[in-house]
């Protein structure tokens, strides 16, 4: 009998919702799929097969812990495991009782290192969703260990250069799963859209959805070296007092058309969210990354890939005068744009999708054909 995949959705940023909807909509023609996360209002368009689930946060609290035991130390095998908190043991009665009556083949957590030793110690088989960052603490090497599979959603190429071959031989990579970007607007058409001339030279710079905002400091400085330059913003930004904003940068907020603001910029500056570096990558631009702060220094380990491979100017901190964003200009136009290596599989979520399958074919629980049950006698 197929049992049904469960699959654990972080909702921070958007990435992880996106690329869990993307494999999920090709699995369910599979077997049962069930996600099981703290928002449901983070999901793009869901197959009605799908059964979502909402559970308590597992970091956030409530109000309703008992602060008596907030010293308690964390063993070096956790992340966040705080003692008292109703919220998590929800959380995790929930999961559990899933476990024991849906009888799952398989779980997948994207992310999260707890819940993947959860689901081994439960004896249920999982697979860990890998990030970028510094990652080989006994949380993580724990979890991904007791792993059947580890699921990258990047390319061969972007992995970081320390991963142990043990954990390579049982990663499957599924480069920008999650994203579709093969139908990515021309230049021309998205200015048409946005109502930027054509003639004007326009950089982007974009906020991702995991931090607290752009800060707008550094960026006049960028803006006001360039003023025959259209400076855009999208996304959230963190305003300082003692600016003075250029009239030729203006701060977009929000906007639910980022891959037109892509295509229409002649440049680009944005931060290095596995959405983001893709969608970027997509559109082949000039290109300064700008690493935001994230736990395991997930974005930094990313930003040494990309400068690894030619892909990106990289900054380790915000350009802080002008002559550090006209050098970063020179390094981001001399990468050669041209021989960029395809690095995003457009078929990804169907392939991640069939793997993951192969792997809950192992956790079926249907006998095997010519074996007979063998009675215990006490």
């Amino acid at each position: 009998m197929a049992g049904p995949v469960g699959y654990f959705v972080h909702h921070q940023g958007r990435g992880h919702a996106e690329r869990a909807a993307a494999i999920a909509n090709e699995l369910v023609s599979r077997r049962p799929v069930t996600l099981f996360s703290a928002r449901t209002d983070i999901f793009p368009a869901l197959d009605e097969r799908i059964e979502l689930t909402l559970i308590p946060s597992l970091f956030e609290p409530t109000g309703d812990e008992n602060d008596r035991l907030a010293d308690l130390s964390t063993p070096e095998t956790m992340h966040c495991a705080p003692c008292g908190w109703p919220s998590i043991r929800s959380a995790m009665a929930i999961l559990a009782g899933w476990f024991d009556e849906a009888k799952p083949s398989l779980f997948v957590t994207d992310v999260s290192a707890e819940l993947g030793q959860f689901a081994r110690l439960c004896s249920v088989p999982h697979v860990a969703v890998l990030q970028h960052g510094e990652r080989g603490d006994a949380g993580h090497m724990a979890s991904y260990e007791a792993a059947i599979g580890l699921l990258a959603p990047y390319h061969r190429s972007l992995e970081q250069s320390d991963r142990p071959d043990w954990m390579l031989r049982k990663t499957f990579h599924a480069a920008g799963v999650g994203l579709d970007v093969a139908n990515l607007p021309s230049r021309d058409e998205a200015r048409r859209r946005l109502d930027i001339p054509t003639h004007e030279d326009v950089v982007v710079v974009i906020g991702g959805g995991g931090g607290s905002g752009l800060p707008t400091a550094p960026l006049t400085l960028g803006a006001r070296g360039e003023p025959e330059t259209r400076w855009f913003t999208i996304g959230k930004v963190t305003s300082e007092w003692h600016e003075t904003p250029p009239v030729n940068l203006e701060h977009k907020g929000w906007v639910d058309n980022p891959r037109e603001w892509i295509a229409a910029a002649d440049r680009i500056v944005s931060s290095c969210g596995n959405t983001t570096v893709h969608e970027i990558l997509a559109a082949r631009k000039p290109w300064i990354v700008v690493p935001e702060w994230r736990y395991f220094d997930e974005q930094q380990c990313k930003a040494e890939v990309l400068e690894r491979e030619g892909l990106a100017a990289v900054s380790r901190t915000w350009p802080s005068h002008r002559g550090a964003w006209t050098g970063l200009w020179v390094r981001a136009r001399s990468l050669e744009l041209k021989h960029r290596p395809v690095i995003i599989d457009e078929n990804a979520a169907s392939h991640a999708a069939e793997w993951l399958n192969g792997l809950a074919l192992r956790g079926d629980t249907s006998s095997r054909p010519g074996m007979e049950r063998l009675e215990v006698v006490g």
